[in-house]
């Protein structure tokens, strides 16, 4: 509860600050912006120990593939990133850079995805008759 807490008020205070902002320097505005995108992911950095050692947990009792493991928190960071810097892409009114970097990412998700999808489909292929 208190990092929610933290979360949304970075956010307001940011917001605020950015209104303020953008009536004297709107150029800056984007500046506070990231910075505050900046803080919110610091602010929950910590929780993504707990999580790592959960899926750990995980893969080890059902004896998954710890590359897997892997790929997939790679797969995951990609996406939090991208989300990041597409929405400071259309903040910024730079929405068709925005679907690049979103195609991009996509590119690259389903190019580090290949070993699971491989790995999926020969375990189908040994179950089947």
């Amino acid at each position: 509860m208190e990092e929610i807490v933290k979360i949304v008020g970075i956010g307001i205070i940011a917001l605020i600050i950015i209104i303020i902002m953008k009536q004297y320097r709107p150029e800056f505005a984007i500046y506070i912006s990231i910075l505050a995108g900046i803080l919110i992911i610091w602010t929950v950095f910590g929780k993504l120990n707990g999580i790592i050692d959960l899926i750990e947990t995980i893969t080890n009792k059902t004896h998954i593939n710890n590359k897997f493991l892997g790929i997939i928190l790679k797969i995951t960071g990609i996406a939090i990133l991208t989300e990041f810097a597409v929405s400071i892409c259309k903040d910024s009114g730079e929405s068709s850079i925005a679907n690049k970097i979103e195609m991009g990412s996509k590119i690259v998700i389903i190019s580090m995805s290949i070993p699971i999808i491989t790995s999926l489909l020969e375990v189908m292929l040994s179950i089947l008759p």
